[in-house]
């Protein structure tokens, strides 16, 4: 099952479960209620922390949900913040989500030293529900926009390019997988 975000962040060959992590959580449980699938593929946008270029294509089975404040020593969590679905022990982008849009580069700079490369707001629920279900579930995301004070513009200005470079990459994936 290939899932996306919704809203203005949609393909035709994926379902949308919904924007955020709540959303996200609630609508792919139910779908995973009713109709089991076999894997997970969650397809969308991403910013990047710095290490990732606009409309690089990033593929991942790793997200984190680690909020700004915890990089500063202002918060912590006794919840695991990490999830993956990587079981072939190579090195894998980990993609950070919050229901927040990271507009400080100094700050998310942070973020590369703690080995996490860019931020979705999906992706770690689908991960979650990933977990729960025992569905292997992977993401593939475009980088629209750096994490700085032009994040929401340059998201605006490259979102429609994204998703066209993401529908091209997904769809020729999908060819490669279906000829072996």
């Amino acid at each position: 099952m290939i899932i996306c975000a919704g809203n203005n962040e949609t393909f035709d060959f994926a379902l949308a479960t919904g924007v955020g992590l709540i959303d996200t959580a609630m609508n792919l449980t139910r779908l995973c209620l009713f109709d089991k699938p076999e894997f997970l593929l969650f397809v969308g946008s991403a910013g990047s922390y710095g290490e990732h270029n606009i409309f690089d294509i990033v593929e991942s089975k790793t997200a984190s949900n680690i909020e700004l404040s915890f990089l500063n020593n202002d918060a912590y969590t006794p919840l695991d913040n990490v999830v993956s679905t990587n079981t072939t022990n190579t090195k894998d982008v980990i993609v950070n989500s919050s229901n927040y849009i990271s507009t400080n580069e100094g700050l998310t700079r942070k973020f590369l030293k703690l080995g996490i490369g860019c931020e979705n707001m999906e992706f770690f629920s689908v991960l979650k529900i990933a977990e729960e279900f025992n569905i292997p579930a992977g993401g593939v995301f475009c980088i629209t926009n750096y994490t700085n004070k032009d994040a929401h513009e340059d998201f605006l200005k490259n979102h429609e390019k994204a998703k066209k470079l993401l529908s091209t990459h997904v769809k020729r994936r999908i060819k490669e997988l279906t000829a072996k």
